[in-house]
């Protein structure tokens, strides 16, 4: 357990995703107890334990599924056909020789989102603070920003090239230059197509700015998704009152993207796989040990348990299937 304590460290502080399954209930015979635990990787790589047989690969389906939507999941594991549906516990029947019933709890561990902002005004420093506080990395950039008009960001920059961040999967722009080379600016954060760009201005002056982005070469459908002036309150007045109205913009711009908590990391590639007609499990035919042929085709298993079944009647599972 401490070197899998100490993978999860070095991955988090790497800013990489992973995924953490436990064992948190058991119901005998089973091969892993409650307690027992497994790190899983956006490439589909395992380190721990959480039990093999049917357990392993319905553990690391619903590893990738918890990468990509971003929210975690209680995965129960039972012989038990029928088993009443429960509201946030997805169910999958096992058909192994073990016999047991397991619940799995699998939790997404995501790097931070990051909010970039570009500009040193009232608003910009009221943002980065708040925007620090609601656990976003923020990174500053400004050709005169001081050290103390931002303290505590992750990085601050000297000009708008936003090429000296690595940019995350869940990075949001705002530009609060307030006539400080506002084209610029805009120009640098448009040209990056973030989830999220947002330009503290009035109206007026996001008229005469689009129009010169519009002279560069930036298409209408990219400037049609500016947020401008951004924030979700319009009668905000206070530079605090702003800059929470635009981070309150941002939360639920990324609360509405599609896998927006998903890592920034590539999943793996789902491999060729066949469907175990017993059980309906997915089974990757370059690595799988159980295999029948039936009408002169490869029928690809899980486990003996499953393949026993099949051979003692397969036109019943193939008109199932």
């Amino acid at each position: 357990m401490d070197t899998l304590d100490a993978l999860a460290e070095r991955l988090a502080n790497r800013e990489q995703a992973f995924v953490m399954a436990l064992v948190v209930r058991c119901e005998a015979p089973t091969s892993a107890k409650p307690g027992a635990r497994a790190l899983i990787t956006p490439d589909g790589s395992i380190s721990g334990w959480i039990g093999g047989g049917c357990a392993q690969p319905i553990v690391l389906e619903e590893a990738q599924r918890a990468l990509r939507e971003g929210t975690p999941r209680l995965v129960r594991i039972t012989p038990h056909k029928g088993t009443a549906e429960v509201d946030g516990l997805v169910t999958y029947e096992m058909v192994c020789h073990s016999g047991g019933t397991m619940d799995i709890f699998v939790e997404p561990v995501l790097p931070l989102p990051q909010v970039l902002i570009l500009g040193r005004s009232p608003v910009a420093r009221a943002l980065a603070q708040l925007a620090r506080t609601l656990k976003y990395r923020v990174h500053v950039f400004s050709p005169h920003a001081r050290e103390q008009d931002f303290p505590g960001v992750d990085g601050r920059h000297r000009d708008w090239d936003l090429g000296r961040v690595e940019r995350a999967r869940q990075s949001f722009i705002v530009v609060s230059t307030q006539g400080e080379d506002d084209e610029g600016a805009m120009l640098a954060a448009a040209r990056a197509q973030p989830h999220y760009l947002g330009f503290v201005a009035s109206t007026k002056k996001w008229q005469a700015v689009s129009a010169y982005l519009a002279q560069q070469g930036l298409p209408p459908t990219m400037l049609e998704q500016v947020q401008a002036p951004a924030g979700m309150m319009q009668k905000a007045v206070e530079p605090e009152e702003i800059a929470l109205s635009v981070l309150a913009e941002i939360v639920q711009r990324r609360r509405a993207i599609p896998g927006a908590a998903a890592a920034s990391a590539p999943l793996a590639s789902p491999p060729r796989t066949a469907l175990d007609p017993v059980c309906h499990m997915t089974v990757d035919p370059a690595t799988a040990r159980y295999v029948s042929e039936h009408n002169g085709q490869k029928v690809y298993f899980c486990c003996s348990g499953c393949q026993q079944k099949f051979e003692q009647d397969p036109e019943r599972f193939l008109r199932q299937g």
